[in-house]
């Protein structure tokens, strides 16, 4: 036997051996647990296809969502557009989330459409924080010099409102 039988402990390549059977055997445990099919969960094309999209505003509640009327932006989408207003966690404004009733009928199309509720998302919390949509064109001095750094920032300006953070 390679390993020894002391006071009731193997040791050894016996040991060594069982912690390896062990280790394994929990790897196997844990990714059956966790294997999902392609179709459900986070990231499936099926949640993708109708995922909320959402923005925290820095307004009450009643000021987000009131009388029944759509945020500005999001009204514009029409019957297609799934509206909800919460209270942000921690007592932080309000969440304003969105999504389509109906998911899209392909990746492409519920891209688009993810886009497009983003973008209202990001003016509405803009209107109803600011009272209107912030923009930095044009510039405030005239036109800006052909720079490197000037192309680089009015890249950035123009698709500002398509996805991700400046």
């Amino acid at each position: 036997m390679a390993g020894r039988l002391m006071a009731g402990r193997l040791t050894g390549a016996g040991a060594a051996g069982v912690a390896a059977v062990a280790t394994a055997a929990a790897a196997v445990v844990v990714g059956q647990r966790h294997r999902r099919r392609p179709d459900e969960g986070a990231g499936s094309p099926r949640e993708a296809l109708t995922r909320w999209q959402a923005v925290t505003v820095l307004a009450d509640p009643n000021d987000v969502y009131s009388g029944g009327h759509k945020p500005p932006f999001l009204a514009d989408l029409g019957e297609d557009v799934e509206v909800e207003v919460r209270a942000a966690a921690g007592d932080k404004g309000t969440e304003l989330r969105a999504r389509l009733r109906q998911p899209a009928s392909s990746k492409k199309s519920a891209d688009e459409a993810a886009k497009t509720i983003r973008m209202a998302l990001r003016r509405a919390k803009q209107v109803i924080e600011a009272g209107e949509v912030l923009r930095v064109d044009p510039t405030p001095h005239g036109e800006r010099k052909a720079t490197p750094t000037g192309a680089v920032v009015d890249r950035a300006t123009a698709h500002a409102d398509e996805e991700g953070l400046l």
